[in-house]
């Protein structure tokens, strides 16, 4: 194989292949990166046997061959080489790379590309929403993810088709993250469970105009989006019926302004105990009191204005799960409903759209 690639083209191509690559071991083949020359296209691959990667680029094929190269070394020479023209040829089990300038020659071991798996192929149809709905969708509920390995079923992000929405929840026991779009155009397909790792890539890769297509089969999603093509193995077991969750009436409710708060979470937030994270939210006509309890190191208070007209009640929360909504709410305003302090809060923008979190209280 020996193929003429521009340095920049291929940076950003082996830099999205490296994140895929979960194993830092030399000689591993899930360490290494699958390159193929073909008719004028580079072919790039990359799997920690979870999600797989696939893209191609343009270069000028001087002699086909497929290999495979070290992922992060090879990340790290293509980073400290200038722009310009990139000689690569394989031989001997070793991969050469020579700059355009051919003042500077490296030369990476390479272990034999049959090694590297297969990749899965889709034997169902590919629907398509929006890139800019899917990204949205991602980001209002992929924080809400559990970490609790034993409750495995939780560790990913829930998809399914719903009458004529297609839904997206997270949730880890504790609190809920909910959006749901439009999608008469989709079939139905059952619900499933996506592994966030797929979901953080392609949000920050993928760009806000056209289509993404998907396609979803027993045990693995299928992802394609401009010349992007990612797979990933779906997490098992039953997601927990989010539906029950959502609160139906909550008779109080407030707004505040979106900064205010956070910049108020923020400072309130330096003084409080690390490990329950807990803050209160003390509710009053026209005011929201942030404080946290008085513990060794000392306390905080902040006072912000608030659109209230209720009695007054204070409510205990752990505050990252009132942060991470309103960080991921692009609204001025934002509005919080709530039955009392022992029931679940519901956190919606102003006005309310497709979206919602339902966060839980802790004991005061």
């Amino acid at each position: 194989m020996k193929f003429i690639c521009e340095r920049n083209i291929l940076l950003k191509e082996i830099s999205m292949a490296q994140e895929i690559i979960a194993s830092k071991n030399v000689i591993s083949i899930l360490s290494n990166i699958y390159l193929e020359a073909k008719k004028d296209s580079l072919t790039i691959r990359a799997t920690d046997l979870k999600v797989n990667f696939e893209t191609k680029v343009p270069v000028t094929v001087i002699e086909p061959g497929p290999a495979t190269v070290f992922g992060e070394k090879f990340l790290g020479i293509i980073s400290s080489i200038p722009e310009g023209e990139v000689e690569f040829e394989q031989s001997d089990n070793k991969i050469k790379v020579k700059t355009s300038a051919k003042k500077a020659n490296f030369q990476l071991k390479s272990i034999s590309s049959d090694k590297f798996p297969e990749f899965p192929v889709s034997s169902a149809e590919y629907f398509e929403i929006p890139v800019k709905n899917f990204k949205e969708m991602v980001s209002q509920t992929v924080f809400a993810v559990s970490d609790d390995e034993t409750r495995f079923f939780m560790n990913g992000v829930y998809l399914e088709k719903a009458e004529k929405k297609i839904i997206m929840v997270a949730t880890d026991g504790r609190r809920l993250a909910y959006i749901e779009k439009d999608a008469d155009n989709i079939k139905d397909f059952p619900g499933i469970i996506i592994h966030p790792k797929i979901l953080n890539i392609i949000t920050k890769r993928a760009g806000d105009e056209g289509l993404i297509a998907i396609s979803v089969t027993d045990k693995i999603i299928f992802v394609r989006f401009g010349s992007y093509h990612f797979s990933s193995v779906l997490l098992e077991g039953q997601f927990p019926n989010y539906r029950k969750v959502i609160p139906e009436e909550q008779p109080n409710s407030l707004s505040v302004n979106r900064t205010e708060m956070l910049d108020a979470l923020r400072r309130v937030s330096l003084l409080v105990e690390q490990k329950s994270h807990r803050i209160y939210l003390g509710i009053k006509p026209g005011v929201m009191e942030i404080y946290s309890e008085e513990g060794e190191i000392g306390e905080a208070k902040e006072e912000i204005p608030c659109k209230y007209d209720g009695e007054e009640v204070a409510l205990a929360l752990n505050y990252r799960y009132v942060e991470e909504p309103f960080k991921a709410v692009n609204s001025d305003e934002i509005c919080i409903r709530f039955s009392g302090p022992s029931k679940a809060i519901t956190i919606v923008p102003v006005p309310q759209t497709d979206f919602l979190h339902v966060v839980m209280p802790m004991q005061s």
